[in-house]
C-alpha cells in the first residue's frame, strides 16, 4: 500500500511545447525540404548522398530508441522504467524511416555502382556478387526490414502503452519474448541494413564486422539523445521525483562504455584488414587517409572517442546536466561525422561540405522530433502502471 501511495503522489506532467518551438521545427523540415528541390537542380548526385548520410543517421537513432527498449523488457529491468518512454517516443520515426527507404531506392542509381549494368558487365567480381547486389532484392530487404522494425515497435511500444490504459500486469510478461524476438531479428537485419546502405557505396570492400561498427555507433548516439531528452523534460519540471539524476548517472555510465565499444570495433576492424593486407579490404582505409580524409579519421579517434571517454571517467561529469549536455551533443555530432567518413570518399576524393549536407540534416532532425513531440503529445512521459515502477522510483547510483 506504501508504494501504491508513492506512485500516486507523483504524477508526470503534460508534454507541451511553445509555439515558437513548434514553428520551429516545421522550418526545420520546410529546410529539408527546400534543400531537396535545390539540390537536385544545383547536383543530384551529391543531394542524393547528403539524403543517404542524414537518413542512415536518423534511422540508427530510432533503431536505437527501440534497441534499449527491448534490452529493458528481455532483462526485466526495474531501475529504467520511468526513463523508458523516451526511447519508445524514438521509435515513433520508424514509419519515415519506411517512406524513406523509398527515396534510397529512387536514388539508388546515383549512389550505388553495382546498380549501373555497364559498369556490372566490365567488372568480374560485381558479377559475382550480382545475385545478392541487384535493385530487387535490395528493395525486397530494405522494405522488409523497415517494415519489420515498425512491427515490433507497434508490438513492444503498444503493450507499453495500453497498460497505461488498465495496469494489467500481463502486458509487461507478454513483452519478454516479442523483446527477445526483436533482438534476434535486429541482430541480422540492422547487419544486411548497414551492409546495403553503407559498405556496397564501396562493393569491392568488405569487412566481417562491418555490422557491428554500425550497431556501436547506433548505441553510443542514442543513449547520448537518451541523456539530452531526460535533461530536457527534467528542466521542464515534467518529471520531477520520477526521472532522477540517479537515471541519468546509469545512462551517462552505458554511454562511457558504448564509447569504449565502439573504439574496440573501430580499432579492430582497422587492426584485421591491416594486418591481413589484402588489396580488396585495405582499399576503404586507403580512401579514408589521402585528399584530406586522414584529419577525419583522426578526428574520429579524438572526438568520438578519446574526448567523451575521459570527460565521463569521473563521477561527478555524469551528474553534471551542463557537463553531460556538452559531452552529448559532441557524441551526436561525432556520429554524423562517422557517417559522412562512411559514405563521401566514395562521391569525392577530397572532402567537400555544404549547404546540401546542412538542410538535408535540419530537415530530417525537423521530422525526428516532429514524430516524438507528437507522441508524447498522444501518450503519457512516464508509463505509472509498470510492476516495476517502484525500483525505477527509489533507484540510487552507489558508484
Amino acid at each position: 500500500m506504501g508504494h501504491s501511495a508513492s506512485v500516486e503522489k507523483v504524477e508526470p506532467k503534460k508534454f507541451e511545447l511553445s509555439s515558437a518551438a513548434q514553428m520551429g521545427i516545421f522550418a526545420l523540415i520546410a529546410i529539408g525540404a527546400l534543400t531537396l528541390i535545390a539540390g537536385f537542380f544545383a547536383d543530384a548526385e551529391r543531394v542524393w548522398h547528403s539524403y543517404l548520410t542524414s537518413y542512415f543517421y536518423f534511422a540508427s537513432l530510432a533503431m536505437g530508441g527501440l534497441f534499449f527498449t527491448a534490452i529493458q523488457h528481455a532483462a526485466n529491468a526495474g531501475w529504467s522504467v520511468t526513463i523508458r518512454r523516451i526511447p519508445e517516443a524514438m521509435t515513433a520515426f520508424l514509419p519515415v524511416v519506411f517512406i524513406g527507404a523509398i527515396g534510397v531506392l529512387i536514388g539508388g542509381s546515383s549512389l550505388y555502382i553495382w546498380l549501373d549494368h555497364d559498369i556490372v558487365a566490365k567488372d568480374a567480381v560485381l558479377q559475382g556478387k550480382s545475385s545478392y547486389l541487384n535493385m530487387g532484392f535490395f528493395a525486397i530487404r530494405l522494405l522488409l526490414f523497415t517494415a519489420a522494425w515498425i512491427f515490433f515497435a507497434s508490438k513492444i511500444v503498444g503493450k507499453s502503452i495500453n497498460q497505461d490504459k488498465d495496469g494489467d500486469h500481463k502486458w509487461t510478461l507478454s513483452n519478454v519474448p516479442w523483446s527477445i524476438g526483436f533482438l534476434v531479428f535486429f541482430a541480422l537485419s540492422y547487419s544486411l541494413f548497414s551492409v546495403d546502405l553503407m559498405m556496397s557505396l564501396e562493393p569491392h570492400w568488405f569487412s566481417t564486422i562491418f555490422g557491428v561498427y554500425c550497431f556501436a555507433g547506433l548505441f553510443q548516439s542514442a543513449l547520448a539523445f537518451m541523456i539530452l531528452m531526460v535533461l530536457f523534460v527534467r528542466s521542464k519540471g515534467w518529471v520531477t521525483g520520477l526521472m532522477t539524476i540517479e537515471h541519468v548517472h546509469d545512462l551517462a555510465k552505458f554511454l562511457k562504455g558504448f564509447t569504449v565499444f565502439w573504439a574496440y570495433i573501430a580499432f579492430s576492424q582497422f587492426m584485421l584488414i591491416w594486418y591481413a593486407n589484402l588489396p580488396e579490404e585495405t582499399v576503404f582505409f586507403m580512401h579514408r587517409s589521402q585528399h584530406g580524409w586522414a584529419a577525419v579519421s583522426m578526428a574520429l579517434i579524438i572526438f568520438k572517442f578519446v574526448v567523451p571517454f575521459v570527460a565521463l571517467l569521473p563521477r561527478w561529469a555524469k551528474r553534471t546536466p551542463g557537463h553531460l549536455i556538452a559531452v552529448c551533443i559532441l557524441v551526436l555530432v561525432m556520429q554524423y561525422v562517422d557517417i559522412f567518413w562512411m559514405v563521401y570518399p566514395n562521391y569525392k576524393e577530397g572532402v567537400h561540405f555544404s549547404w546540401m549536407e546542412v538542410g538535408v540534416f535540419l530537415g530530417f532532425l525537423g521530422l525526428f522530433l516532429f514524430a516524438i513531440v507528437q507522441f508524447f503529445k498522444r501518450f503519457p512521459l512516464v508509463p505509472l502502471k509498470d510492476p516495476r515502477v517502484h525500483e525505477s522510483l527509489s533507484h540510487h547510483v552507489t558508484y
